[in-house]
């Protein structure tokens, strides 16, 4: 893609010997690529980061927003090898899932301990469906407004089942869909509305949606679900 490439240029300009690596890393660097879809996220690793890298950066990420792509996550050398207890979804998202656009694969041997691995998995499984009740529990009433909040919130779900999946130690599909029909397989249960919500988020004609409310109420139910999954893997 012309704007990666032109990233790492601007990068490469604006930092010379001081970056170490350019990483892209999660689904647009996966099987389950969707141009229209798919995050540009993107890794930057600098051999360290003061006031000056932050001045230094600052045009280049400017940009890199105006093409509507989110902010790169910024580390420094020493925090790319030693964060790795701290954000364990995404150092293992990183692990599973990266391209290497500059420089040094830092992420090649950075270990993600399973129990710090475990309880952020639960936890922002957790704290997703609590905001999720708090933001539909306003537009209960508005069907459209209720189904786009569950269609905006469905990546989100498929990336953290897949997770839940690996800290079980299963060996996790990449792409949404895979992963949504082996939670299914796993956890037993109907994932009809991530696949209705898929549908929808990808545009597919001839989906049957029916009534959003009951949409919603089936949907938190898959969440406690794969919730009550993550926290009996605890022991």
């Amino acid at each position: 893609m012309d704007d990666l490439k032109e990233l790492v240029s601007k990068l490469e300009r604006a930092f010379a010997d001081r970056l170490v690596s350019v990483i892209l890393y999660g689904s647009a660097a996966g099987a389950d690529h969707h141009a229209k879809f798919s995050d540009l996220n993107i890794l930057v690793v600098l051999k360290e980061i003061t006031p000056r890298e932050l001045a230094d950066s600052e045009p280049v990420l400017r940009w890199w927003r105006e093409h509507n792509h989110p902010t790169p996550t910024i580390m420094s050398e020493e925090e790319a090898h030693n964060s790795a207890d701290c954000f364990p979804i995404e150092f293992r998202d990183m692990k599973d899932r990266r391209k290497l656009l500059y420089g040094v694969d830092v992420i090649a041997d950075v270990p993600v301990d399973g129990k710090f691995y475990r309880a952020q998995v639960e936890h922002e499984l957790r704290a997703k469906l609590l905001r999720l009740r708090q933001q539909g529990a306003r537009v209960l009433s508005d069907p459209a407004e209720l189904l786009k909040l569950c269609v905006d919130s469905v990546a989100t779900f498929c990336v953290l089942g897949r997770h839940a999946l690996v800290v079980a130690g299963i060996d996790a599909k990449t792409e949404r869909r895979a992963v949504v029909h082996q939670l299914s397989e796993t956890l037993k249960m109907d994932v009809s509305p991530f696949d209705v919500l898929l549908d929808v988020r990808e545009d597919r004609s001839g989906s049957e949606i029916g009534d959003p409310g009951e949409l919603f109420a089936k949907y938190l139910d898959c969440i406690r679900r794969m919730i009550e999954f993550v926290d009996r893997l605890e022991a």
